[in-house]
């Protein structure tokens, strides 16, 4: 089941004070949440994921959080799941994911012989 377009608005209203570019976009059947370019959140049925990475559980450990971990999808390695009805947590969040993750790097073209 995919995430709801009304969800991903929601997730997208509750982190839009982390930054000023605060976009989504459709990817393998769910959703990624982009900050300033960078990949933060990753949305799948309705839940919203983020990385395992010292960075992401300092930020748990500060707002007091133990978080669940969760498997977003068949193949993925295990998430944190973010709680992302908790405001101030979420914001911190993306913040610290928007500012310790690389942009990923642009595809380059297949060239046809």
């Amino acid at each position: 089941m995919a995430s709801s377009p009304d969800f991903i608005k929601f997730v997208a209203d509750q982190v839009a004070a982390a930054g000023d570019n605060i976009r989504y976009r459709k990817m393998f059947g769910d959703y990624m949440l982009y900050c300033d370019d960078r990949p933060v959140l990753l949305i799948c049925d309705d839940t919203v994921y983020v990385k395992q990475i010292p960075e992401t559980m300092a930020i748990f450990a500060a707002h007091g959080v133990t978080p669940d971990a969760g498997i977003p999808y068949n193949g993925a390695r295990p998430h944190w799941i973010l709680d992302i009805e908790n405001i101030d947590l979420s914001v911190d969040m993306v913040r610290e994911l928007a500012r310790v993750l690389p942009v990923p790097k642009p595809k380059k073209k297949k060239v046809s012989k």
